[in-house]
């Protein structure tokens, strides 16, 4: 019996009881609120709910009395072992064995399946995050965005999204430019110029352009400009999309700047069609010769200018067009992930939503994330002023840096311990919790060798109290992924594979799959073993929604 069927047979109990209490009234009473929670203290039982606190004052009752009443018809309700009134009109459920234990081959059949649910369903959503300029390697910063980011994914895909990956290639503007610039005066044997990009990574692209063409310097400056962006901006391009495929970051879409910029046949690019848009809701003005759009409107703090009194476009311009453009592809609603350097973009954005004509609480989230430090990580030696992702990669490897970087609320400041996350024991989070989805490997590897195996599922006899909390938090699993969906909060199932792995070893402590000595091989064993498997897929499932490999052996 698994917590929504536990709801109904509730619900099914408390609408006749409450018909009885008030036959002159309808109360709209219907599966939402018949809320349940795991009791702090499972002694308590395996669920508890309010439900009689909820509806006493309406109708006009005591509420631990109508608790009792509630107690005493869910009592007879198959699968509930007891139900028992505690304080004011708490009711504690407990869940007999077989019907708590049938969840471990429901698990096991079920496989990666597990824990999917269709809560986002319908849904259609653009994520667009980490965004970093072309015009240099990926760093420290960029990590907890790639992290979180791509495991927002995979929860809202898990929960029946429609959702992407997206990655914003600013290409276009005064950066890129300057990183041309920086790249010929390297090739050319000079410093890097004002305002450029310093760095030995610049010197090694440098030499690769030089590579592909050895005319480079004997091309006029403006030609040697362009072709050293071009050939640069390719390779370093491809170095990011190189850190984040070993960093497990897979995107979906990368989408050029170049594109808002372009001019189609009828003359106008993206970002024209963008303003006369905003222009047609009505919120676009002309004033000193310069484009306006209302944003004040919409909560900014001043009204923004899309094109400046020379015709130039700002960045603000594009951000916009960018935000139709994500419409027009069939994305409803848009999730940007920005540093923390960039608040001022959050009230920005959302007027954008809104004079576009959509709801800016709706249609738009911009998550800001605060900054990661890691004690002892040293600067790059090719960048010179920055910690990359690559060497961080090399130094802690890509689990222990992503699952590190998702069990924390990304608005909370994260300061690491790398000697920690080197670390194979119980006190470093991501070794705990990999190890416990290896023990049960190791435990199905035993059993193989020991003739105990799944060919009989006794779920009654699952009775031992650690089984009983095991099978609690198996239940938990599909709950837990919808909601971190919908908060866009991963560290939360970080969290819950920590409590469950806790829980697997204090199981693994007390009850045994294969028997002593020379005992004989029983029902319970093999149950076991469903049990042990059902852990594990759940654990597997759970680091899968993280990005983090499942290792059979440590």
């Amino acid at each position: 019996m698994n917590p929504d069927i536990l709801a109904e047979a509730i619900l099914a109990v408390v609408t006749p009881l409450a018909a009885s209490l008030r036959p002159d009234e309808t109360l709209d009473i219907d599966i939402s609120d018949v809320v349940l929670e795991r009791p702090r203290n499972r002694d308590h039982g395996d669920w508890a709910s309010n439900v009689a606190m909820r509806f006493a004052k309406k109708l006009g009752t005591n509420p631990r009395e109508f608790a009792q009443q509630i107690a005493d018809a869910m009592a007879d309700v198959d699968g509930v072992a007891s139900a028992e009134v505690a304080g004011p009109g708490f009711i504690n459920f407990r869940l007999d064995a077989a019907a708590a234990g049938v969840l471990a081959k429901t698990i096991v059949d079920a496989g990666d399946a597990y824990g999917t649910n269709d809560s986002q369903k319908g849904v259609s959503v653009n994520v667009e995050f980490v965004s970093a300029n072309p015009t240099g390697p990926l760093h420290i910063a960029h990590t907890r965005w790639a992290a979180l980011g791509d495991s927002i994914v995979r929860l809202l895909l898990a929960s029946g999204a429609n959702a992407v990956r997206e990655y914003y290639i600013n290409d276009a503007g005064a950066q890129m430019q300057r990183f041309a610039a920086s790249v010929v005066a390297s090739a050319q044997g000079e410093p890097t110029p004002e305002g450029g990009y310093p760095g030995a990574y610049i010197d090694a692209l440098a030499t690769r352009v030089v590579e592909a063409r050895p005319d480079l310097l004997e091309l006029p400056e403006a030609e040697q400009l362009q072709v050293a962006e071009d050939l640069a901006y390719e390779y370093q391009l491809a170095e990011i999309k190189n850190s984040l495929a070993n960093f497990n970051v897979p995107f979906d879409t990368w989408y050029s700047e170049r594109t808002l910029h372009a001019k189609g046949e009828d003359g106008t690019s993206l970002i024209d069609q963008a303003v006369e848009r905003l222009r047609e809701q009505g919120h676009v003005f002309d004033l000193d010769g310069a484009v306006w759009v209302r944003t004040t409107t919409f909560g900014d703090d001043k009204d923004r200018v899309i094109r400046r009194s020379n015709g130039e476009y700002t960045y603000f311009a594009a951000d916009a067009a960018y935000y139709l453009n994500k419409g027009d592809r069939g994305f409803t609603n848009k999730i940007y992930l920005l540093g923390a350097d960039h608040h001022g973009y959050v009230h920005r954005l959302k007027a954008v939503a809104g004079a576009a004509g959509e709801d800016p609480e709706k249609n738009i989230e911009v998550l800001i994330g605060q900054m990661v430090s890691i004690n002892g990580a040293r600067l790059s030696k090719r960048a010179g002023n920055i910690i990359e992702m690559d060497d961080l990669l090399s130094w802690l490897g890509s689990d222990a840096l992503r699952y590190s970087l998702e069990r924390s609320p990304a608005d909370s400041p994260l300061d690491l311990d790398p000697e920690l996350l080197q670390k194979r024991t119980n006190d470093n989070p991501v070794f705990y919790v990999q190890y416990a989805h290896a023990r049960t490997h190791n435990v199905g590897r035993n059993a193989a060798d020991s003739g105990v195996d799944r060919s009989e599922f006794a779920p009654e006899t699952l009775s031992h109290e650690t089984e009983s909390a095991l099978l609690g938090a198996l239940q938990e699993f599909p709950r837990i992924v919808a909601f971190a969906a919908e908060v866009r909060e991963p560290h939360r199932i970080a969290r819950y594979l920590e409590e469950l792995a806790g829980l697997y070893h204090r199981w693994y402590d007390n009850c045994r799959v294969t028997p002593l000595g020379d005992a004989p091989i029983e029902s319970v064993h093999r149950t076991r073993l469903w049990l042990n498997d059902a852990t594990g897929q759940v654990l597997r499932n759970g680091l899968g929604l993280l990005g983090v490999s499942a290792p059979e052996r440590m």
